[in-house]
């Protein structure tokens, strides 16, 4: 599952019916069958929505439209949705863009915990370094889409090449 760097959630769509649709590569209904809710109850999938809610201190809000709720809240409701698909790969696409510094935190400890939780391999891209180095195993770091370093966080901080790349040659 991913996320998305511009926000990708249905505006006039509840909350919870915005994580609802992260399930959708789980279901076994037709799309005729999930638009009418013919067939299937949603009893179950509401309940899965709610927990991941709850997990995430989205509850408050499960029931208003996305429309108009705070940026940060956004981005953990998009991550939340990811979460629904039930993915053992999480790709999150510059989740930290737009966040005040102590939504960057809490969304870096939230990442480590929701790793350990549902076991996910966390493929994170992402400009701020702080977050990446506080929060992987094992940092790639590309400059005009070649790969220039690789290896554990303080490998990387200390290569030469990344240094001159980010800060520019030394004088």
């Amino acid at each position: 599952a991913r996320t998305f760097q511009n926000l990708a959630l249905w505006p006039n769509m509840t909350v919870a019916e915005n994580l609802m649709t992260g399930a959708h590569t789980r279901s076994t209904r037709s799309a005729l069958r999930a638009m009418t809710r013919l067939g299937q109850d949603d009893r179950d999938l509401r309940q899965e929505a709610e927990d991941v809610l709850v997990e995430l201190g989205l509850a408050d809000v499960a029931s208003q439209p996305c429309d108009g709720l705070p940026f940060g809240t956004l981005k953990r409701i998009e991550l939340a949705r990811a979460l629904m698909a039930k993915p053992s790969l999480l790709l999150l696409d510059e989740p930290a863009t737009g966040l005040t510094q102590t939504e960057v935190q809490e969304l870096g400890q939230l990442i480590t915990t929701l790793q350990e939780r549902y076991r996910l391999t966390v493929l994170l891209v992402e400009h701020h370094m702080g977050l990446v180095m506080q929060h992987s195993d094992h940092v790639v770091v590309l400059n005009s889409g070649a790969k220039i370093a690789e290896g554990t966080p303080a490998e990387v901080q200390a290569s030469p090449t990344v240094i001159e790349a980010y800060l520019g040659p030394s004088s």
